[in-house]
């Protein structure tokens, strides 16, 4: 199958790959379009480029499209501290300031999710609507966090870009059609920068179970959540089971759950059309 590059992706789409000082990190930003703005963040070691078949879409839709690299991810500084959920919320809400945005709409993907829910249960003025996809930070699985923590460390502290390969490919229902060589290489430059490595224990310290269970999004946090909230999750999600979507749904006000079939933990890239069209009506809707 042949496979797309990133670049094609956004052809014919004007977009700026920038930095933003915010909250004196420097962060890394892709933006397109104008309208009300939309903010995607990423999970655990990922980066923006997890939604460059995201963007096209919603800057046609006629929206602000604001994409980056959550603190000591991508190309964004790093910090001398473990990253927890209250300095993620922060630093996305210094970035909102930054950009001069009262409140956004969010798209927040596995630790995105978590950051996002977390940010609309505590500041629901800065939220309009929040689309959470494959969320993480509701349980805490020794099993799954044991398999986050070990295949990262493994590829950023070791040089072969096979074991990058193999992160990217678990989280993918058919890595085949969704992983390129370019996305594989986007990861592992950015694994093997010197201080992404010297921070790692920083970026993997929600998978001590210790950090995690103080930072969990509770029941009595979602059910603080005003935003509209609509809930994507893949059918085959590696990281966390059908029922896990089920109970955030019952824990979030008027909440909708949409499952993707033949999809692991990235709907949005791996059914990207059909996400698209999802959160579109979900953001056009005026309820």
């Amino acid at each position: 199958m042949t496979q797309m590059s990133i670049w094609t992706d956004l052809t014919g789409v004007e977009h700026t790959l920038k930095y933003v000082d915010a909250g004196g990190v420097r962060t890394r930003a892709l933006q397109a379009g104008t309208g009300e703005p939309v903010l995607f963040l990423h999970g655990t070691s990922g980066h923006l480029e997890a939604f460059i078949r995201n963007l096209p879409a919603h800057v046609a839709g006629g929206y602000a499209f604001h994409a980056i690299d959550m603190v000591g991810h991508g190309y964004t500084d790093g910090i001398d501290e473990p990253y927890r959920i209250p300095r993620y919320v922060e630093h996305v809400l210094a970035y909102l300031d930054a950009i001069g945005a009262e409140r956004a709409h969010f798209v927040g993907e596995s630790l995105g999710g978590w950051v996002a829910g977390r940010l609309a249960a505590d500041h629901p003025e800065r939220v309009g609507k929040l689309t959470l996809v494959a969320p993480g930070g509701t349980v805490a699985n020794p099993e799954v966090m044991a398999r986050i923590k070990t295949s990262t460390r493994l590829a950023v502290e070791t040089d072969d870009i096979d074991l990058t390969r193999k992160r990217l490919h678990l989280l993918m229902h058919n890595p085949a059609k969704d992983v390129s060589e370019e996305l594989v290489q986007v990861r592992h430059d950015i694994y093997h920068r010197p201080d992404f490595v010297r921070r790692v224990g920083n970026l993997l310290c929600l998978q001590e179970i210790e950090n995690r269970r103080e930072d969990l999004l509770s029941p009595e946090q979602m059910a603080r959540i005003t935003a509209p909230t609509l809930i994507v999750w893949g059918a085959q999600n590696p990281f966390g089971d059908i029922p896990e979507a089920h109970r955030m749904n019952e824990s979030i006000p008027g909440s909708r759950l949409e499952i993707f079939g033949e999809c692991g933990h990235w709907p949005q890239h791996e059914h990207s059309e059909r996400f698209n069209e999802l959160n579109l009506a979900f953001l056009g809707d005026g309820a």
